[in-house]
């Protein structure tokens, strides 16, 4: 599912405007970013969490040509299934 059937999907149980909707899910998707780049987690019950996390730089190897590389160290976003997601995903 991309965002357009995403919006489309919100606006078909909600009966309301596709564009409100976008507007909707674009507001809580910049509000979850923006708290991930303040390193606050967001929580969403029943559904899961996000939260942010380092990886260490490392030593990698090009494919093409087998050199060695340096991997910078970078911040990641995890994502962890809440229990009721977990439960309706194993379920089907």
């Amino acid at each position: 599912m991309n965002k357009q059937e995403l919006i489309n999907a919100v606006a078909g149980r909600t009966g309301d405007s596709k564009a409100a909707n976008g507007e909707a899910i674009d507001a809580v998707l910049g509000a979850s970013m923006h708290a991930l780049i303040a390193d606050d987690g967001v929580q969403l019950m029943g559904f899961g969490s996000f939260s942010t996390g380092q990886r260490a730089a490392r030593t990698g190897r090009n494919p093409s040509t087998g050199a060695e590389i340096q991997i910078a160290a970078a911040r990641t976003v995890r994502f962890t299934a809440g229990k009721a997601f977990k439960d309706a995903v194993n379920a089907s």
